[in-house]
């Protein structure tokens, strides 16, 4: 896979800067207005009767604050964050020691949750409805159940693929919040927020213009900016320029529409060996070199947002915007 700029997954290398970035309450949380407002009330509520909040379900493109929230929703309600991911656990006494050591009321986060094996999925429902689990000791005829009550808890899951949940586990969350793309507005809040954390100064027309070419994502606005800050700083700036942050997108191969150099290898693969599709998410994936679920998950989501691609029954269409985008004359049906 080649690397990339501008996508929503968080990288390695990034973990410790992220967490340093993030904010703490809702108050300082931007964008994602209607969510926030929800959550607030929701949590006043929890609080005011003395209980845990129901559980959350959070989904949507990734990059977009779900991890986040879920640590802001534990310090809200002041209690402990617990933090995992669906393919990390792998068999039900994973989930049972995970779940005892819960105290009450705690704040249990699992991203990727709807890749939690289905067994373990089965003993969550009975911990997310009543608060106790079976676990089965032993083997052959000698198998006991044991039934262990758990403490009051909150499970706050994490998905960018909401379709993929069972209905079960799905109908068991309370709060179902999808967070949106960000405007261009309050993203260019969060590079400037960012920026100072930073004790870096930069202009408005920077900041905008990073939002602008950001795909709706904070994480690739922060993750531009840091690009941006060492490249203005290599030149001896003093305050993070428009002049430098044009220059240095450039550099980076992020168009004025925030597509990078993939994203034209996409759209330029179906529009030129395709003529504009429609064409098989397979053999887009087989033209790019790159694997079927990346596509949908990873490239598409922006695309489809922005008006640049249609999914059909027949397959995926590149749309005269995006013709228009590169210049290039739409194809007429023969």
């Amino acid at each position: 896979m080649d690397e990339r700029m501008v996508t929503g997954e968080l990288q390695a290398e990034e973990f410790s800067v992220e967490l340093s970035l993030r904010p703490t309450t809702l108050n300082q949380y931007i964008g994602q207005d209607k969510v926030k407002e929800n959550l607030h009330i929701f949590i006043q509520a929890a609080k005011m009767r003395n209980e845990p909040l129901d559980h959350v379900l959070l989904y949507g493109p990734p990059g977009l604050g779900k991890t986040t929230l879920a640590a802001i929703i534990s310090n809200e309600m002041g209690v402990q964050f617990r933090s995992t991911s669906g393919p990390a656990i792998d068999r039900a006494g994973d989930l049972a020691a995970i779940l005892t050591s819960l105290e009450a009321g705690d704040v249990l986060f699992i991203d990727e949750v709807h890749r939690l094996p289905r067994a373990v999925e089965e003993v969550l429902y009975s911990a997310m409805e009543d608060f106790f689990i079976d676990i089965v000791i032993g083997t052959g005829p000698s198998a006991r159940s044991v039934r262990i009550d758990l403490p009051p808890f909150t499970l706050v899951g994490a998905t960018t693929r909401a379709g993929l949940l069972s209905a079960p586990l799905r109908d068991r969350f309370g709060v179902l919040s999808r967070l949106e793309y960000y405007e261009t507005k309050d993203l260019c809040a969060i590079v400037e927020r960012t920026a100072e954390i930073f004790e870096t100064s930069i202009s408005k027309e920077a900041a905008v213009e990073i939002a602008r070419r950001s795909r709706g994502t904070p994480r690739i606005a922060n993750r531009l900016l840091r690009r941006i800050r060492d490249i203005s700083q290599v030149k001896g700036e003093t305050e993070i320029s428009y002049q430098t942050t044009e220059l240095a997108l450039e550099m980076l191969q992020v168009d004025d529409a925030g597509l990078d150099h993939i994203d034209h290898k996409l759209l330029k693969g179906i529009i030129e060996g395709y003529k504009g599709g429609p064409v098989g998410l397979d053999t887009i994936a087989a033209t790019i070199g790159e694997e079927s679920q990346t596509i949908e998950d990873v490239y598409e989501p922006y695309l489809l947002q922005i008006g640049f691609i249609q999914r059909t029954p027949r397959g995926r269409i590149v749309t005269p915007k995006a013709y228009h985008h590169f210049g290039m004359k739409v194809h007429e049906d023969e």
